[in-house]
């Protein structure tokens, strides 16, 4: 098949008319045409071209399938067959179609199955192993499959015979039985699930007979097939680490961390078994005298204590103990560090590697932070300006920022101990601490409230140095004696390059003094620019004899959607806008006590926040609502529809809860709040929710579904706390188990 041949019939299509991921697909014919170029580069840049447009990110769209048989006949005519072969095997295996003819893409590789299947025999490995994996992926297995079986029987390459196995387990699960004997040596009848448990990995025909990479996929089989896993498989398992070097080369990006894969694949399980497998096989792991080894299994323990709730318990000590051995304490340490309390068989060793110093001190403090924070305090107060990863730490062991640092009543951020506050207070009268160290430190020092009053005179010492994080602190540390003080120091000083209303409320919390902080708000409701939602929020917190000042000013910043109703523009308004909008209309009700405005503003919002980038948005609209109790009621009919969703189900729940309680299904509602925390969508939201619902009030069902919350294995998720995934859930779990005795206290 010559060139002209293969392209005959490219541009006769209406390729300007199909669209891939960045619009027409007329590009397309001289990217194809490029894949037969002489030129290797330019080929090269084609190829690239066409997996960002026509199966950009796993993505697959109209022009994609439209495309699909050109480089089936390149791979058959033998130009870049390889390449061409992984290029159709990725657009087969896409599960996410952009198109309306659902399964196209898919359908147009099995229709190349004529050009592919013959490829399996080719001289070159390469390609038969790239159209193995590529015919596989179609899913054909009437076709597909006995072709694979006859390349069983007589393939010798380990990778190849690695591809064909994966390849016919991924047609026929089933089949993985059949492997599980012929290549690891493990037999067993249907009935004996756990037959051969302690039996010898090398025990019964295969064994060690197959190549590594060969037992390797025979294993990774059994845990996609859910076969039971025994001592025969935790044995060739452990006898194979390290394990990434045998699937390089290997087409499956899922498979691309084994170790990790299987231990994933086995607490999907969710039984106790497969739990103890897991872990099991990562202690061993970790124990290997393998340098590659070890950081496997750190890596896969890392996940297991992502999801797992047994896991950090169970890994802790055997990850401590890798903290001695120097090729492994740099991994271990980031897994211990995300343990919190859990990482209390660490606290020793922990100690020992922030005591001694080097390079792993500070971290190693920082995990102690988490571990046992009345240890760690002092040796952060004796060497402070040299722990900048673990002051970050304890900054940030209180979530939420400035706001919840300077919260009242609020559980401590961190132990107070006299010589870290004299540490503080000599770091910040350094001139030259960097941008991120000032803010930690002032954390440090607002989460401890007004114990660290003696703070005082540091804070307005650095003030023309470090005044973002003097504004924010020194309300919260500042005793009422010394308030008139640290306000006219505030008045004294030079703050035009700050924002005015970070001066303004400075000012407000330390003296009450509002003149300042109202021309603020004033100004930014003016400016209209992204500190409307907290100019507006400042301005609901005013109240009294300021309201009639800057009600009007609230009114004029609203956008131009909420102030002409029906004359939305056609881009919309930016989740800012809609943030500023729902602010504005919470300081409109505090002010004016009259729900009317604030009422067509928040249903605006609501309307409005429909996709999924406003999650947020209808959160924060939806508490908003809820803030106005019973005269929000005309709000319920958007609120309802907000239940469908578990992103804002949570959050409108809530919010029904007070703008119509006596017109709910509440069983509804506390379906909807517990399907948030479920789907890992709002937890947070839910818990709110049933504060205010009341456990008591449940189902029988909807406590078993509150139950499995606190109980269950795999930790529940919450937004915006990706880095500390463990103590997250912990608290969640917490509080989820507090609810619950509320209702075993009643019984």
């Amino acid at each position: 098949m010559d060139l002209a041949q293969i392209f005959a019939d490219l541009d006769a299509q209406p390729w300007a008319e199909r669209e891939h991921a960045y619009g027409s697909a007329d590009d397309v014919p001289d990217q194809l045409r490029a894949l037969a170029s002489d030129d290797a580069e330019e080929a090269e840049e084609a190829l690239y071209e066409l997996y960002g447009n026509i199966v950009h990110q796993g993505s697959v769209y109209e022009a994609t399938a439209h495309a699909v048989p050109y480089p089936a006949r390149l791979a058959a005519a033998g130009v870049r067959p390889a390449d061409m072969l992984l290029l159709l095997g990725f657009i087969a295996e896409s599960e996410d179609e952009r198109s309306d003819t659902s399964g196209a893409c898919r359908a147009a590789v099995t229709a190349q199955l004529p050009l592919i299947l013959p490829l399996i025999e080719s001289a070159d490995t390469s390609v038969r192993q790239a159209a193995v994996w590529a015919a596989a992926r179609t899913g054909a297995v009437e076709q597909v499959l006995p072709v694979l079986r006859r390349c069983w029987e007589g393939e010798l390459d380990p990778m190849v015979r690695a591809e064909v196995l994966a390849g016919s387990v991924w047609l026929d699960p089933a089949g993985a039985r059949e492997f599980e004997t012929a290549v690891l040596g493990a037999s067993r009848t249907d009935g004996d699930a756990d037959a051969d448990s302690g039996g010898d990995a090398d025990g019964a025909a295969g064994g060690d007979a197959e190549a590594a990479p060969v037992r390797l996929a025979a294993l990774l089989a059994c845990v996609d097939a859910e076969l039971p896993w025994t001592a025969v498989h935790h044995d060739a398992l452990i006898s194979l680490l390290p394990l990434e070097p045998l699937v390089e080369g290997r087409f499956d990006m899922e498979q691309n961390e084994p170790l990790r894969y299987v231990v994933e694949g086995l607490l999907d399980r969710d039984t106790d078994e497969a739990r103890e497998a897991a872990f099991s096989v990562i202690e061993a792991g970790l124990r290997h005298p393998d340098a590659d080894a070890r950081a496997e299994a750190v890596a896969a323990a890392e996940h297991a204590c992502d999801v797992s709730r047994a896991a950090p318990v169970r890994l802790a000590g055997p990850l401590a103990a890798l903290l001695g051995d120097p090729s492994s304490a740099d991994p271990a340490l980031s897994v211990v560090t995300q343990l919190g309390e859990y990482a209390a068989p660490a606290v020793p060793a922990l100690t020992a590697l922030a005591t001694e110093g080097g390079k792993l001190a500070d971290r190693a403090l920082a995990a102690l932070v988490g571990a046992a924070p009345e240890t760690a305090a002092p040796l952060l107060a004796a060497d402070l300006p040299r722990r900048p990863k673990a002051l970050d730490t304890v900054a940030k062991t209180r979530p939420g920022g400035w706001d919840e640092a300077a919260r009242e009543g609020g559980p401590d951020a961190f132990p107070y101990v006299p010589e870290l506050l004299d540490a503080v207070r000599a770091r910040l009268a350094s001139s030259d601490i960097a941008w991120n160290e000032s803010i930690h430190l002032g954390l440090v020092l607002a989460g401890w409230g007004q114990r660290a009053a003696p703070a005082v005179p540091d804070l307005l010492a650095a003030l023309d140095r470090y005044p973002f994080v003097v504004l924010r602190a020194l309300p919260a540390v500042c005793p009422p004696e010394e308030r008139d003080r640290a306000a006219a120091a505030l008045h004294a000083a030079d703050l035009t390059e700050q924002s005015p209303l970070d001066v303004g409320s400075a000012l407000h919390r330390l003296t009450g003094e509002t003149g300042p902080l109202v021309r603020a708000v004033i100004d930014a409701l003016v400016s209209g620019d992204r500190d409307v939602a907290d100019a507006a929020k400042l301005a609901g917190e005013l109240g009294g004899s300021e309201a009639s000042e800057l009600l009007p000013y609230l009114r004029a910043a609203l956008s131009d959607t909420a102030r002409k109703p029906g004359r939305s523009s056609e881009e919309g308004r930016t989740n800012p806008r809609l943030d500023g909008d729902t602010e504005i209309a919470r300081a409109l009700w505090r002010l004016t006590g009259s729900a009317d405005e604030a009422v067509a503003i928040i249903a605006g919002v609501l309307e409005e926040a429909d996709g999924g980038w406003t999650r947020w948005q209808n959160v924060r609209a939806a508490g908003a609502a809820g803030a106005l109790g019973e005269p929000g009621r005309p709000l319920a009919p958007l609120l309802e529809r907000k239940l469908a969703h578990p992103d804002h189900a949570a959050a409108a729940a809530l919010a029904l809860l007070t703008v119509d309680p006596t017109g709910q299904d509440r069983t509804r509602l506390a379906d909807a709040a517990l399907t948030s925390a479920e789907t890992n969508a709002d937890p947070r939201s839910t818990l709110d929710f049933l504060r205010a619902f009341g456990a008591r009030n449940l189902t029988a069902d909807q406590l078993r579904r509150l139950t499995d919350l606190a109980e269950r294995d795999a930790h529940v998720f919450i937004p915006g706390f990706s880095n500390d995934t463990v103590r997250a859930d912990a608290r969640f779990r917490e509080e989820a188990r507090a609810l619950l005795r509320t209702v075993e206290d009643l019984a």
